[in-house]
């Protein structure tokens, strides 16, 4: 054993319940050079982080969006080869659909890069994406009348691409200009060429559209609330399994969490041959804060105590509360002078944290702290950890006793 905190005797270890002989107690002194670190500014920095973080994976959901566009893109451009091996298009035609498609997409892709989209009202920037899809078609429709062939069952592609994203009113809007956009190729053929035949068929095809669009639109507006509904009741599930897992009271993780997690970080020690560390904390004299402050204040006590924790712990380390007074830590992939380091930070926090002044004594804190030798059952690494825990109290309290596993164990 070691120990960290304000006292360095240990009480003889015949008294304690160990059954490895060659678990020494060691007296060791740590010094943090991190005490004065206010917790509300690590916790602002965290806040930061995650905004950052969270905006980031939308830019990347947006750039998979875009990427399904051009995937529709594609499509319609192999189509346009088929049209042009059999001799129905011109090949000018189908360099410059390509020429158009690839411009666009690489100017959209690159407003994702650097961010411009962020300056518009539509971050995802589907209205100008989908007029840009739709203008390309209408003007190679324009070059080439036969290509009016594959415009309807490609507009209805783009159409399906947006129903979900676009209000009923927007989904109308668009129908709209594609019909005005449509209803212009179709003037400009029969100005063009004079043909009654052709000018009959287009006028056929967007009679066809001016009845389709607008059905188009109202099946839009069904889809769009059946998927608000399910978007909403998916949101609802996530915030039940949040709850599930999370101490009402505190906020942390609960003990269902907690000790599942632990089963699961240690499968995975032992598979990869990976540090894993665990820690036991324990308030000194609960009971004693809950009769000077009631147990109003005692629960205040608690909330602050585990945001001092959370703040104080590592990206990767999972930290709840165990049972009253008491919380795991789980320290996955860490040394135990890593996970020294740690706990020691989080004892001196909450020595030095300004607690409320009906508070009498000092709130602290005891940690019992070891490393799992591979191979040992959850229930021996957690026993272990407690023992470790309690010699802290019996020690004095508000320090940090490390179990250190003997060598043979170690390497066994």
């Amino acid at each position: 054993m070691r120990q960290t905190g304000d006292h360095n005797t240990l009480p003889g270890t015949g008294s304690l319940p160990l059954q490895d002989a060659a678990r020494r107690p060691v007296a060791h002194q740590q010094k943090n050079t991190q005490a004065d670190v206010h917790p509300t500014k690590i916790h602002v920095v965290q806040a930061r982080r995650h905004s950052a973080s969270d905006r980031d994976e939308r830019q990347f959901t947006r750039i998979r969006r875009l990427m399904l566009a051009g995937v529709l893109a594609l499509l319609y451009m192999l189509t346009l080869g088929i049209f042009y091996l059999q001799h129905l298009i011109a090949l000018q035609t189908l360099q410059i659909a390509i020429v158009l498609a690839c411009t666009f997409f690489l100017l959209f892709r690159l407003c994702f890069a650097l961010d411009w989209n962020l300056k518009a009202k539509e971050k995802n920037l589907r209205m100008p994406i989908t007029l840009c899809s739709i203008g390309i078609m209408l003007f190679v429709g324009y070059l080439e009348p036969v290509t009016q062939l594959v415009f309807v069952p490609f507009l209805f592609l783009i159409m399906a691409f947006v129903m979900h994203r676009f209000l009923p009113r927007t989904i109308l809007l668009l129908a709209l200009i594609t019909l005005a956009g449509y209803a212009g190729v179709v003037a400009t053929h029969y100005v063009r060429h004079g043909s009654n035949a052709i000018f009959v068929l287009e006028s056929a095809q967007l009679l066809v559209l001016a009845v389709t669009l607008p059905g188009f639109a109202l099946l839009a507006n069904r889809v769009q609330r059946l998927h608000n509904a399910l978007f909403k009741a998916n949101r609802k599930i996530r915030n039940i399994e949040e709850d599930a897992q999370r101490d009402v009271l505190l906020g942390c993780f609960n003990r269902r969490y907690i000790v599942a997690a632990l089963e699961q970080q240690k499968r995975l020690a032992d598979d990869a041959g990976t540090p894993l560390c665990l820690a036991v904390i324990d308030l000194d004299h609960f009971k004693r804060i809950n009769d000077e402050a009631g147990h109003l204040g005692g629960d205040e006590v608690l909330r602050t105590f585990a945001r001092i924790a959370q703040n104080n712990v590592r990206e990767g380390d999972i930290f709840g509360r165990y049972g009253g007074e008491e919380f795991l830590l789980v320290l996955p992939n860490t040394s135990l002078l890593a996970a020294l380091n740690v706990a020691e930070r989080i004892r001196e926090q909450v020595e030095h944290f300004a607690w409320d002044k009906k508070l009498r004594n000092r709130v602290t804190v005891s940690i019992g702290l070891t490393q799992q030798i591979p191979g040992e059952s959850v229930l021996d690494l957690f026993s272990r950890t407690d023992t470790a825990m309690y010699m802290a109290k019996q020690g004095g309290r508000n320090q940090v006793v490390v179990e250190e596993p003997a060598a043979d164990a170690a390497i066994a």
